[in-house]
């Protein structure tokens, strides 16, 4: 079919460009709705940077791996909420190929980075948990800052590789893309071309780069709750428990959501991309705060300071 495909495209011309159909309906409200929620992602990831930046207390293992997952948020969302603003504004949904190959690239590395960062901060909870008294020792500096920069630096040369392989494929037409971003599959229903090696990598992709942290999450949480329900006091195990709820909260829900849209039997639901995209990016910055103490108290510290310092030079003048 694929084949066939590919013959009857052969002699036409190669498409320059895609048409994202993003949400067509409303654009006025959506542009404001969107804006709204890109700016709450802004200021409530930059606002755990800075807190866990400038407090000392907040200079742990834990704090520095949920820094670097708050910056890496902002990034993610960066990719695409601003490309789908412009879109409601100006009502021109056309992305040439090379803007179209180097979203969907940033989308694929920092997704991919997220799920390795999602895995490094499970296994610091391990530490925490089964091995406290070598918690320090283990995840010492060079280690943490080693977990960060292999999960950026894991699968930067295979999606330089995917998108190679993507974009190397004719376009021929039709060029739109039913969705708000440059997704593989949707983009790849597009391609007149046999699609089996892309395919292929795809497949091996998912299960390098997706359940493969994933599987190193739940071998983690499997130690860690056997070690909890070890312990003899109910206080150490409540308080033990907390301290991974918010990690967990977010781990099923960026899991969940990626589930429930890629293992759809059709092109992934643009309405449901938005959960991973938008709404836990979002959320992120909620769970890590409403139900974290030290945050809470840090950010007190923090604004506490800030009204002296006014206070201070009000006084001066």
């Amino acid at each position: 079919m694929i084949v066939g495909q590919a013959r009857y495209w052969k002699n036409q011309s190669l498409v320059n460009e895609f048409i994202l159909l993003g949400f067509q309906e409303y654009p006025i409200l959506l542009f404001i709705v969107f804006l709204a929620i890109y700016l709450a992602i802004l200021v409530g990831n930059g606002l755990i940077l800075v807190v866990t930046t400038c407090d000392s207390a907040l200079h742990t293992p834990m704090y520095f791996f949920l820094r670097n997952l708050s910056g890496l948020e902002m990034c993610y969302t960066s990719v695409t909420i601003p490309q789908m603003m412009a879109n409601l504004v100006s009502g021109d949904n056309a992305i040439s190929l090379p803007a179209c190959a180097t979203q969907m690239f940033f989308m694929l590395f920092l997704g991919v980075t997220e799920c390795f960062l999602l895995a490094a901060m499970a296994y610091d909870r391990y530490l925490a948990i089964c091995l406290p008294l070598r918690y320090m020792s283990i995840m010492n500096y060079r280690v943490r800052v080693g977990l960060v920069a292999g999960s950026f630096a894991i699968s930067l040369p295979i999606q330089l590789l995917q998108i190679g392989l993507i974009f190397s494929l004719p376009f021929c037409g039709p060029n739109k893309v039913d969705h708000f971003f440059c997704d593989i599959p949707p983009v790849l229903t597009l391609a007149c071309a046999d699609l089996y090696a892309n395919e292929l990598a795809v497949y091996a992709e998912n299960i390098l780069f997706v359940a493969f942290p994933f599987f190193l999450i739940l071998v983690s949480y499997t130690y860690i709750t056997h070690t909890i329900l070890r312990m003899p006091s109910s206080t150490g195990r409540q308080k033990a428990f907390s301290t991974c709820f918010s990690h967990l909260t977010v781990v099923t829900l960026f899991y969940g959501s990626g589930m429930l849209v890629y293992l759809r039997p059709k092109t992934p639901d643009k309405v449901l991309s938005l959960l991973y995209t938008v709404i836990i990016p979002l959320c992120n910055p909620l769970i890590y705060t409403l139900r974290n103490r030290e945050v809470k108290a840090a950010l007190r510290r923090l604004l506490g300071r800030k009204r002296s310092s006014e206070a201070g030079c009000e006084v001066t003048d």
